[in-house]
């Protein structure tokens, strides 16, 4: 959902910035978020993406309310944390990495006593707590203690739980981490319908398909700082090409074959390449052509395969391939 440019935005960041105090530097100090310029429009899912370390658990940290900014300014609600913290929170759902749902209690006893937590009436959160099982999903589950729940029926409890305070706001961090395929759809589907009822989703993630599923638009951090920002879509157009050419070859075969590929791809307009250990990537905006290009030149790749960009191939490119500690 685009931003309304009347109205002003749900959640605005100016130059955001997270320190701690550096762990290999007596008395220095480590920016963890290092100056964040965003806005979030009401009824928008934003996305945060990025390596770990890059600075999205501070920063949803700092929009949950739960830790102060270093400096710069941030608006939630048309409030500021730092002196309206409760009333924002109050405004807010929760669905952090981990569950911490309470596994003595019964599914429907959770979604009860997290209600109390907001001194919501009896009478109301009960009626709440019906409907957000049959949200859920979890109806038949109800009277079952947690303990007995699988992966994902626990995710989805605890973003029922989340709901019970009847949010604007809803802030989840990695919500389908350890989650097998089905049970990610499933919970995608939960976190579209939200997304139709008006509630405004800010996520992080690892899976890139996740964020084109779910995010309107995403930010993409390194270090700190934005990388680039835009719909799944612009940012796919930016940093690559409308499909890839991946080739594998024989590993004693490779080298050779990445120079004569090299030389196709720097003859031919809008096409670039890029060597990983096992195959080659040729980024191109026709695959086909691309792949005629190669057998033409008498190159037998192993296996050759024609796919689209994806935000994947954008991530890796803003953020490189090694990895983060």
């Amino acid at each position: 959902m685009a931003t309304d440019s009347i109205e002003a935005p749900l959640i605005e960041a100016k130059g955001l910035v997270k320190a701690y105090p550096a762990r290999d530097r007596p008395g220095g100090v480590f920016q963890a978020v290092a100056g964040l310029d965003f806005h979030v429009g009401r009824g928008e899912a934003f996305g945060f993406l990025g390596p770990n370390g890059a600075g999205k658990s501070s920063t949803m940290r700092m929009l949950g309310c739960v830790s102060p900014a270093t400096a710069g300014s941030l608006r939630i609600l048309g409030m500021d944390p730092a002196r309206d913290g409760r009333r924002i929170r109050a405004r807010l759902g929760v669905v952090p990495q981990e569950d911490a749902l309470d596994t003595e209690l019964t599914v429907r006893e959770n979604l009860l006593m997290y209600g109390h937590y907001f001194g919501i009436p009896r009478r109301v959160i009960n009626e709440r707590a019906t409907r957000l099982l049959d949200f859920a999903q979890l109806v038949d589950k109800a009277g079952d203690r947690v303990e007995a729940l699988s992966g994902g029926m626990r995710r989805r409890l605890t973003i029922a739980r989340s709901l019970i305070n009847e949010p604007e706001i809803l802030l989840l961090d990695e919500p389908t981490t350890g989650l097998d395929p089905q049970a990610r759809h499933v919970l995608w589907d939960r976190l579209f319908r939200l997304k139709q009822q008006g509630v405004t989703l800010l996520l992080t993630t690892h899976y890139m398909d996740e964020a084109e599923q779910l995010c309107d638009r995403l930010v993409v951090m390194d270090k700190g700082l934005i990388a680039d920002e835009g719909s799944p879509r612009e940012l796919i157009e930016r940093h690559s090409t409308r499909e890839v050419l991946e080739l594998r070859f024989r590993l004693d075969e490779q080298e050779q074959a990445a120079e004569k590929v090299r030389a196709l791809v720097g003859a031919r307009d809008g096409e670039r390449m890029e060597v990983l250990p096992d195959r080659l990537l040729v980024y191109t905006p026709d695959g086909e052509a691309a792949l005629a290009a190669v057998t033409s030149e008498r190159l037998a790749p192993i296996t050759a395969l024609v796919r689209r960009s994806t935000l994947e191939d954008v991530f890796l490119r803003l953020t490189g391939r090694s990895l983060t500690d």
